[in-house]
């Protein structure tokens, strides 16, 4: 199912019903010919009247959905396959009530969607990042250092002083992919646990701004330069900051734009959206890639996202 650059009148035109999205996707997870979930035969043959298939060696009865990430919905393929789409190619993300309207389905519905499908974008193996790469760490909510206020000197809304901020760590290859992660704090443990995790040892070098946490990279193999923001030195020579600082303004763009507001909860989730989504931006097959991802052994319980 290639869906090279597909286009929404291509989508609907094509999966427009929940037979053909169900074929789609039982190519995606059998492409050798559909096989029993249990004893992996290949003798097995659809049931008359259901979207299921029974297995002739072992009879048991199984679909394509069966221990994905798409086990036990009840919103209809089509309206996934719409869904998935949508946040695919919408550079800001797209909140749950825009889905809500768009779809016509519950909020309720619509947030344990787009909760699963960032659940499979961030199931995908990653590998580390190499070459030149660009650290960086910011603060999400809580209260603002200056807080902007309105014309009577009060503060505006979405203030919040009780509402403490929470600590994300980001790393950018230059040209390449992206790595982000929600962190308890900002100190030289935490950030060299990151960056072993998310950068190979064999990286070209490593740069980050003036912040003492990143001291400790000196003692490293891998060469580490710093420009220092307080002085307002942005550039020197190729040692910058500025792509993971454009990553940065384009998640808070869909912060203002389409989410408004996240809890710290789902933010690692929504972090993972962009991640995916950043990482993909030249993929010409995203939208199947991202299929392939709710075909996942995995699985999502609404009562889990909301403990």
């Amino acid at each position: 199912m290639p869906l090279k650059s597909a286009t929404l009148p291509d989508l609907i035109e094509r999966f427009h019903s929940d037979e053909a999205c169900r074929k789609a996707l039982e190519d995606i997870r059998w492409p050798s010919g559909i096989a029993c979930l249990k004893c992996g035969s290949l003798n097995v043959t659809p049931v008359k009247d259901r979207p299921t298939h029974v297995c002739r060696d072992c009879a048991y009865q199984f679909s394509v959905t069966v221990g994905t990430v798409l086990q036990d919905t009840k919103i209809p393929l089509w309206k996934w396959f719409l869904a998935t789409y949508l946040i695919c190619e919408s550079k800001k993300g797209m909140s749950s009530n825009q889905l809500k309207r768009m779809l016509g389905i519950t909020y309720k519905s619509a947030w344990f969607l787009t909760h699963r499908i960032r659940f499979a974008m961030g199931l995908v193996a990653v590998e580390q990042l190499r070459g030149i790469v660009e650290i960086d760490e910011t603060f999400m909510g809580g209260k603002p250092r200056y807080p902007r206020r309105n014309a009577e000197g009060k503060p505006m809304q979405g203030f919040d002083p009780n509402r403490p901020k929470t600590v994300v760590l980001d790393a950018i290859e230059r040209g390449g992919d992206v790595r982000i992660r929600v962190a308890p704090n900002r100190f030289t443990n935490e950030l060299l646990t990151f960056i072993t995790t998310e950068v190979a040892d064999d990286a070209e070098a490593i740069y980050t701004d003036e912040w003492g946490g990143y001291r400790g990279l000196a003692d490293g193999n891998t060469r580490h330069e710093t420009v220092n923001h307080s002085k307002k030195e942005y550039v020197r020579g190729d040692v910058t900051t500025n792509s993971i600082e454009s990553v940065w303004s384009l998640f808070k763009r869909s912060l203002i734009g389409s989410y408004h507001q996240l809890s710290t909860k789902h933010l690692d989730a929504y972090l993972g959206e962009l991640e995916w989504r950043f990482n993909n931006r030249d993929n010409e097959y995203l939208f199947r890639d991202t299929l392939t991802a709710l075909m996942s052994p995995a699985a999502l319980e609404y009562k889990d996202l909301t403990a």
